[in-house]
């Protein structure tokens, strides 16, 4: 029986039109059922642009929450918003996912409140696939907890490596603690005491623990899941998606600066097409909440049509165990 994801049609930048848009396109890709959550009226007039599809159907969802508004009160005093009974759908195992494009804030408040964190989780981590030149390294925290406990760390790693062996089909994924140097007794208290707690996750969980890692190892392939704490690790995705175009600019630039270059351009447009491809954040689609019961995936504010359908497939491979 196919699986069936819910999207939130009212999240994010480009909502409907993007969300409405990615998640047909992944219904009809994936061999998927899709549950759009949102005011009913205006996802039909979307739908209504699009083939029809007998894979998709829709749950009214008549309030909206804001990116501006306070998490707590705004799933408190808006239970019949998109996200809020997107997350009850998957709660009540109507869908076996759900993806927003909406509030971080809201959506991990109400993800913790409905859905529930696994047995043992102290927080629920957000994570995100970073392109290396090898693959993917996970990187976790990248949002979620700012201040945190060597005791969560310990747990991120261990809800990363989960992830990456079932989303990616990474065997034994290696796990590296994000830290300023790569000896032992590098880093403040934080990262020193969450390196012995890393340590007993290799003896007695048989965690993959490969020490500490520097920032510059992540694109280098050195490990497959990156553990810190979310102010660290939103540092380092920020500047890692700002270099990756700031990057692909300067080489654009340099390649139409004479007639020789270009004609090289010409002659490498395949290469570079494809380069462009593993580092555009629209191929990867979200970052999944981890430690809850029922994944849940964050796709960027801004997310286009194939954004959301990326975000959807990276649902369905972590739900078939790709």
């Amino acid at each position: 029986m196919p699986h069936t994801i819910a999207v939130d049609a009212m999240g994010g930048d480009n909502a409907p039109g993007a969300a409405v848009s990615g998640a047909v396109k992944a219904a009809a890709e994936m061999n998927i059922k899709i549950l759009l959550v949102g005011q009913q009226d205006v996802i039909e007039t979307e739908l209504a642009k699009l083939p029809s599809s007998t894979a998709v159907s829709i749950l009214h969802a008549p309030d909206v929450i804001g990116t501006d508004e306070v998490p707590t009160t705004a799933i408190r005093r808006k239970r019949q918003s998109s996200i809020m009974l997107g997350l009850k759908a998957v709660k009540e195992g109507e869908a076996s996912a759900f993806v927003s494009a909406g509030s971080t804030g809201a959506l991990l408040t109400g993800a913790t409140v409905v859905i529930g964190r696994k047995p043992g989780v102290e927080r629920p981590a957000l994570g995100a696939l970073l392109p290396n030149r090898k693959g993917f390294t996970f990187l976790v925290d990248c949002g979620a907890n700012v201040d945190c406990k060597p005791t969560y760390l310990a747990q991120f790693a261990q809800m990363g490596s989960e992830y990456m062996s079932k989303a990616r089909g990474v065997k034994a994924p290696r796990v590296g603690l994000v830290n300023i140097g790569a000896e032992r007794e590098k880093g403040n208290a934080l990262v020193k005491e969450a390196y012995g707690l890393l340590e007993e996750a290799a003896r007695e969980f048989g965690l993959n623990f490969v020490g500490n890692v520097e920032a510059r190892d992540i694109p280098a392939g050195v490990v497959d899941v990156a553990v810190c704490d979310a102010f660290v690790g939103n540092v380092i995705l920020k500047y890692t998606e700002g270099l990756a175009m700031g990057l692909l600019g300067m080489v654009k630039d340099e390649l139409m600066s004479s007639t020789l270059s270009k004609l090289g351009a010409l002659m490498a447009k395949g290469a570079f097409g494809r380069l462009r491809k593993r580092l555009d954040s629209d191929e990867i689609g979200g970052a999944p909440f981890l430690g809850l019961n029922a994944l849940v995936v964050k796709a960027h504010g801004s997310s286009n049509d194939t954004a959301v359908c990326s975000a959807v497939r990276q649902c369905v491979n972590y739900l078939e165990g790709v």
